[in-house]
């Protein structure tokens, strides 16, 4: 599930100001190169950090910014990539990336474990004090991390009520939150309620959020290409979200100093 961060390397900076700072890290993941964006608070001291999951789609602006307004708070965050620094707009081609990826527990575990050796290898993250948040695709990777034993503070998902191998859901040692949309047919209530009864089973300490009237991907802003059906931006419920998010960290994994 690991592999040798020292391997790492790290682009040009793309911006900085007094606040954060961001640069592009590559790194091999998934027979892949991939190319992540990390966002670093202000100071030099070390600080929680934050693995974030993108959509399916694959890491966009829309996730850069989300890793900057963490790092804005304090926390370290690494937005990872899924496929080798492309965006798939294409729902096909998305579609044939994606699915297999989701069936196979083990290759989603490898990318998120490579991602999460880059944020452990950053002299700025706390090791001991990280937390995995992830949409989509993004999300299930955090939730596969979890399913592994991987030692995170919280996991959050958003859109990825996904369920696991037997019995792998009781190596989770933290806090799990999920949001979904009522009117996700990608996540419908089946798939909610089968992740809630692993979740129960397996004695995690879980929280189901539904957003009601929110289709999937309610939280990403709308796109200029083609999405799957049963997409569709909801403003109101993707604000909540992200507040549930950073709720999520406050609880779990609070910023303290600097």
């Amino acid at each position: 599930m690991t592999t040798n961060a020292t391997n790492v390397t790290t682009a040009t900076v793309v911006a900085a100001n007094a606040t954060i700072s961001m640069r592009t890290v590559a790194y091999p993941a998934d027979g892949l190169t991939m190319i992540g964006h990390l966002a670093l608070p202000a100071g030099g001291d070390r600080r929680p950090a934050v693995l974030l999951g993108p959509e399916g789609m694959g890491l966009s602006d829309v996730e850069r910014r989300r890793a900057d307004a963490l790092a804005e708070l304090g926390y370290v965050a690494l937005a990872f990539d899924l496929h080798g620094g492309r965006y798939l707009g294409d729902p096909e081609e998305m579609l044939a990336r994606c699915l297999p990826l989701l069936a196979d527990p083990d290759r989603m575990r490898d990318i998120g474990g490579a991602a999460l050796d880059v944020l452990r290898a950053e002299p700025r993250t706390d090791p001991d004090r990280i937390a995995a948040v992830g949409y989509g695709t993004g999300g299930a990777v955090g939730l596969e991390l979890g399913r592994a034993g991987v030692r995170l503070r919280a996991i959050g998902t958003v859109n990825a009520t996904t369920t696991g191998r037997p019995g792998e859901a009781a190596r989770i040692r933290c806090p799990v939150w999920a949001g979904v949309g009522s009117e996700d047919p990608i996540m419908p209530p089946a798939q909610r309620d089968a992740f809630t009864a692993e979740m129960q089973a397996a004695g995690v300490d879980w929280r189901l959020t539904v957003y009601g009237g929110a289709l999937h991907a309610f939280h990403h802003p709308p796109v200029d290409h083609p999405t799957v059906p049963g997409v569709g931006h909801h403003p109101r419920h993707a604000r909540r979200a992200w507040r549930d998010v950073v709720d999520l960290l406050s609880e779990c994994l609070p910023v303290t100093g600097g």
